[in-house]
């Protein structure tokens, strides 16, 4: 049993808020690509692959990240409990159980087809090298939001076979939705990472960090909305873009970056913001 609760701890997974904005971009992509004209089977069938991919590679992603950043993790007041850091799990271990996750998510890729596969597959370069961008560069959320929304390019992939404007759109905003979300959830540990050295763009912009938020976030529904016009949305649907507007909005007004409970409740608003985003993409097909 108590191998279990470290395994939960380990992936996160008593944290679903990590795996749900992996899959929201995926069924994104997913549901712009799809025509609602036709039975619904294969939509249903790749929304549980997808969901089911992206449980097992952020679980994946987060003990690798944790056995690199095992060291630095003992120095920060809201790491220093995990797993690897604090010792009730080895390396060795932990990477048995990323190898294990990762062969579960192979069999669940190769349902797809080639296209799709080989995106699959090039993620794993960006998914193993960010844990180490945060100790190059002020922008590793960037490159967090390079790999956590590949899942829209392969949403769409695995139904047209080939690769778009419309996709690429897409991706770009949800980078930008990342690149916002993150910089607040970074805000938590701003104190701990400026001893230590780790760089983020909560760092980088701490002095106008709601400037820099509300920017992304701008630049994200700029993105959705020049989206919609690409795919001829009658314009009363576009009424049902406030919705994941206002959410970004509340975020941007209700967190305070000095009070780690307020950033982090902006940031799992976020996994209401994808649902919204998703709600306003289903509509595209009416």
């Amino acid at each position: 049993m108590n191998q279990i609760k470290i395994f939960i701890k380990l992936t996160r997974l008593d944290k679903p808020i990590g795996f749900m904005l992996l899959f929201w971009p995926c069924l994104w992509g997913l549901t712009l690509a799809y025509n609602f004209n036709l039975p619904s089977g294969i939509y249903l069938k790749y929304l549980i692959l997808f969901f089911l991919g992206s449980v097992l590679m952020r679980s994946a992603g987060c003990i690798f990240n944790d056995i690199i950043d095992k060291d630095l993790d003992k120095k920060v007041k809201r790491t220093k409990t995990r797993p690897i850091a604090s010792g009730k799990i080895s390396v060795f271990q932990s990477f048995v159980y990323i190898f294990f996750l990762c062969f579960i998510a192979l069999i669940i890729l190769l349902q797809f087809n080639l296209l799709t596969i080989i995106l699959g597959m090039s993620s794993m370069i960006l998914a193993f090298t960010y844990p180490f961008m945060k100790r190059i560069t002020y922008w590793p959320q960037l490159f967090l939001g390079l790999t956590f929304n590949w899942g829209v390019i392969m949403g769409w992939t695995s139904i047209k076979g080939n690769i778009s404007i419309e996709p690429i759109i897409l991706y770009l905003g949800a980078i930008f939705w990342t690149l916002g979300y993150d910089t607040i959830y970074g805000l938590q540990d701003i104190n701990d990472d400026e001893i230590i050295g780790v760089k983020s763009t909560s760092i980088k912009f701490k002095n106008n960090v709601k400037i820099f938020v509300g920017t992304c976030y701008s630049l994200c529904v700029l993105c959705i909305l020049i989206l919609s016009i690409f795919m001829e949305v009658d314009k009363y649907l576009l009424a049902l873009s406030i919705f994941f507007i206002l959410s970004l909005i509340y975020q941007i007004k209700s967190f305070k970056s000095n009070n780690n409970r307020s950033c982090l409740a902006s940031f799992k608003m976020n996994n209401l913001t994808g649902l919204f985003v998703f709600l306003f993409i289903f509509s595209f097909n009416f």
